[in-house]
């Protein structure tokens, strides 16, 4: 009897529950369904979701089209074998009737980040959910626009706008202000005038809203005519201009380093009646300390109490950024400590800018400790901050020290950005030690991040220094092959080591290729073909390229006299490089050291040379 128990318990046990899906679940009809979410047997419901069909979906929504509470708990057992579009076009009708807008535009971005509709079949969907429920309202496409702008989705929030306009629906000016705000965040230009155009077609009466989006993108551009053009149109339509209005004006002015600019907008803000904000002092007083103009800055900075306005933290950043880049890091911690004072707390940025230039002073040790003291002040230092010690460090040569303060990062969860690998590839160059650069190189790429071109450049650049012109030109391919354009600094870089090499040919070669991929070669491009072919002693050639140089725009400069001067001095054809010494001179390009020195090597009277020729 007992091995019959062991078999027994064995079956029993091969039968139970969690081995064994449950088979034959019963069939959910669109009255049971209706029952279940009725009385909130939400358990029961996703048990048997994946039995549940479309068409029962749909059925039970349109009885629950007065219930979108209801309907919006139902959505979470939607899944992609249960539901098809009119499941999720029928949640949304529904949903959009909600008197609370976010659970329905949550739902609404949900789905358009499900990527399983097309655009124009899902505005049909809605056009015939619509329909079907005999809702009148026009809510749900602009729900969708908006749910498309907080994704920065601006190509696809078009495209709709434009079916909206085919079905005779015009979208609300939240709505038109949306796309443009998002055109100009996504710096798409174009696409934001087309559809300012088409608000003027449609005859859309333009929101106060509208006007502010659209001057920030002339002040963009550096348009401030034309956005100053701008506030007079709204004047004249009846819009009163907002301190917004004028900040951004005001900010595009210090933009453009026009400081007295901005401070006129700032004078006739205050005439129109318009109270200046916290803002509109930050920016002039940013703009100022950019200009040198502390005085000025500091003046303002006082005015703001006659405003009743206290200084941000971002206004006293401007400050101690200002006196940071002009060196005087007395002033910068006077500063610092007047807004602890004050009961403003520092930033990162704070931090950032006295780190920064402490850093420039070759004062790491210092950068470190005001790191441990953000730390204590309950502030996490960012990439910036750990990416100008590093790059300090990589500056003085301390290696051991950049990749211990690139670990720290990794291990605080901050992670490198191309600007710390680019400082981490530039220091081992310094060293010589290009084999840990391809290391690090390859490390970079395993982790998922694309190098840019500016870490390509330094890499390249160490190979040519060190002489490894081979491995220089495979990473030139392997640009093409993760498609990272190469820039004139590219091909100037591997020109120049090929030159240094006396491989001139090979140089003439990539200058042909820049060419022909449409980069413009600049002056240090021909400069370094005519020091190759001087170096080499090929002195018409030389020539030849400095007169190519002329018919394509570029004088020559000390660099390519120096040069060319260097070659005929060496190939003792003295009276050439007299000549060309004259000719300089005449084009008025002061010789130096280097330009003399080959020519005055030999000369017994160097006076009488010096005197004849110059």
């Amino acid at each position: 009897m007992r091995p019959c128990k062991i078999q027994n318990l064995r079956l029993f046990s091969s039968l139970s529950p969690h081995k064994t899906k449950p088979q034959n679940l019963p069939l959910m009809t669109p009255q049971s369904l209706h029952k279940s979410i009725i009385s909130s047997q939400w358990h029961f419901i996703k048990h048997l979701s994946d039995t549940l069909k479309p068409t029962t979906i749909c059925t039970t929504l349109q009885n629950l089209h007065k219930s979108p509470a209801l309907v919006l708990k139902l959505t979470e057992y939607f899944n992609q074998n249960n539901t098809d579009i009119e499941c999720y076009c029928l949640s949304i009708v529904i949903l959009c009737k909600s008197p609370s807008v976010k659970p329905s535009l949550d739902f609404v971005k949900n789905v358009i980040s499900l990527n399983r509709f097309s655009c124009n079949d899902m505005f049909e969907g809605l056009v015939n959910a619509r329909k079907r429920l005999g809702v009148s309202s026009y809510v749900v496409f602009d729900m969708w626009i908006k749910g498309l702008c907080e994704l920065k989705k601006g190509d696809e929030a078009f495209k709709w706008f434009y079916l909206m306009k085919r079905k005779g629906i015009v979208p609300k000016i939240e709505s038109f202000n949306s796309m443009l705000s998002l055109f100009v965040r996504l710096d798409s230009t174009d696409n934001a005038w087309v559809l300012f155009a088409e608000m003027f077609k449609l005859e859309i009466r333009l929101s106060l809203s509208t006007y502010n989006i659209m001057i920030n993108l002339l002040c963009k551009e550096g348009k401030l005519k034309k956005a100053k053009d701008f506030v007079g149109d709204m004047e004249r339509l009846g819009l009163r201009p907002n301190a917004v209005t004028y900040n951004t004006i005001i900010n595009g002015y210090c933009m453009k380093r026009d400081v007295d600019g901005a401070k006129r907008v700032f004078d006739v803000m205050k005439k129109k009646g318009v109270k200046p904000d916290t803002y509109s002092f930050g920016s002039l007083v940013s703009g100022m300390c950019k200009e040198g103009r502390f005085e000025d800055a500091l003046e303002l900075l006082g005015k703001m109490e006659e405003y009743g306005l206290v200084p941000s933290v971002v206004t006293y950043n401007a400050l101690i950024d200002g006196y940071c880049n002009k060196g005087n890091l007395e002033m910068a911690f006077h500063y610092k400590d007047e807004m602890v004072n004050k009961g403003i707390r520092p930033s990162v940025s704070t931090y950032n800018s006295i780190i920064h230039s402490l850093v420039f002073e070759g004062n790491e040790l210092a950068a470190e400790d005001m790191m441990e003291e953000m730390v204590k002040e309950q502030l996490v230092p960012d990439d910036i901050t750990y990416n100008i010690l590093i790059n300090g460090y990589c500056r003085s040569g301390n290696t051991i020290k950049a990749f211990k303060i690139h670990d720290e990062m990794i291990s605080k969860g901050i992670h490198p950005t191309h600007v710390t690998y680019t400082s981490l590839i530039n220091v081992l160059n310094k060293r010589n030690r290009m084999k840990e650069a391809d290391n690090l190189f390859a490390k970079i790429i395993e982790r998922g991040v694309v190098p840019d071109i500016v870490m390509f450049n330094a890499l390249i650049d160490g190979h040519c220094a060190n002489k490894n012109m081979e491995r220089a030109v495979l990473l030139l391919k392997e640009m093409d092959k993760l498609k990272v354009f190469p820039d004139e600094v590219t091909y100037n870089t591997l020109m120049q080591g090929h030159c240094r090499e006396g491989r001139v040919e090979e140089a003439i070669k990539l200058f042909d290729e820049m060419k022909q991929r449409g980069i413009k070669p600049d002056y240090i491009s021909f400069n370094t073909l005519i020091s190759g072919y001087s170096r080499r002693g090929d002195m018409e050639e030389a020539l030849m390229v400095r007169d190519v140089m002329r018919s394509s725009g570029f004088s020559p400069t000390r660099l390519t006299y120096n040069a060319l001067i260097q070659g005929f001095c060496d190939n003792e054809e003295g009276p050439r490089a007299q000549a060309l010494l004259k000719e300089m001179v005449n084009e008025g390009i002061s010789p130096d050291d280097r330009t003399l020195y080959p020519l005055i090597e030999g000369i017994q009277n160097v006076e009488e040379f010096l005197e004849n020729d110059l």
